[in-house]
């Protein structure tokens, strides 16, 4: 997942369908920001995969200064859109190199934005650097076991790599040590989400923009290979007829 170039071009085509697409990802979010102040008047929050701005808004209603910071410039349109220009501002970047100075934000929040860097100890490391002392950097992340039942199905029909591969525990309680965050707490949830359809969740995936995959069979899917995978996917099947997608989540907090 090194090649941001493609990751970058996979979100911005996806940034007039992401929000449609993106129940699982708001659930997340949900989740990540309730571990914030509800009260952030004077703070400076930097937004890390801000995407079209969803939480971006919230935070902003939160009385936070908000530094949205995107790879992707159609989100970035996106996230002004839905924000406007009061108390926030917005900054191409990359997470791995931030465009920030030392210390000059109080809170970081990247939801679901970390697993897209091939090394999960760059971005940790700049949020650390960006953040005060005394801060926080709150993040959610994918781990190894997302996905799983979309990847067993796809391994019935070829062999060709669909679905990215996530980081093991293992290595994301390396990375936190790598980036000398020392100071945190981790919660880890399975987080499930039902489908009628397994191209319902292969229509999420490119709806949202995570569908750049290193290994990617080339061409596009025939309706041949689409019929083998509902085919493949229905031994998940629960008593109601529906498809899960589970996602191993991490919910992470860092104190500076």
């Amino acid at each position: 997942m090194s090649d941001k170039s493609a990751i970058r071009d996979a979100f911005s085509k996806a940034s007039a369908t992401y929000d449609a697409h993106a129940a699982f990802q708001r659930d997340v979010g949900e989740r990540l920001l309730a571990s914030m102040p509800s009260d952030l008047s004077g703070q400076v929050v930097l937004d890390v995969g801000c995407g079209t701005g969803y939480f971006s808004w919230q935070l902003q209603q939160r009385g936070a200064k908000v530094i949205c910071l995107d790879l992707s410039s159609d989100m970035l349109a996106a996230a002004r859109a839905r924000c406007g220009d009061v108390n926030i501002l917005y900054q191409l970047g990359d997470a791995e190199q931030l465009p920030l100075q030392a210390g000059s934000v109080d809170y970081v929040f990247s939801s679901l934005a970390l697993q897209w860097c091939e090394d999960l100890a760059l971005p940790l490391k700049e949020m650390r650097r960006v953040v005060k002392k005394g801060g926080e950097i709150v993040f959610s992340t994918l781990l190894d076991g997302s996905l799983d039942e979309l990847k067993s199905a796809w391994r019935n029909i070829d062999s060709y790599q669909h679905v990215n591969d996530f980081i093991t525990v293992n290595q994301l309680k390396l990375a936190l040590a790598q980036s000398e965050s020392l100071n945190h707490h981790l919660d880890l949830p399975a987080v499930t989400v039902w489908y009628e359809t397994a191209f319902s969740l292969m229509r999420d995936l490119k709806g949202i923009g995570a569908n750049h995959v290193s290994g990617r069979s080339p061409g596009l899917m025939s309706r041949q290979t689409l019929r083998k995978l509902e085919q493949a996917y229905q031994v998940f099947q629960n008593q109601e007829g529906l498809l899960p997608a589970t996602y191993q989540v991490c919910l992470g907090v860092i104190h500076r």
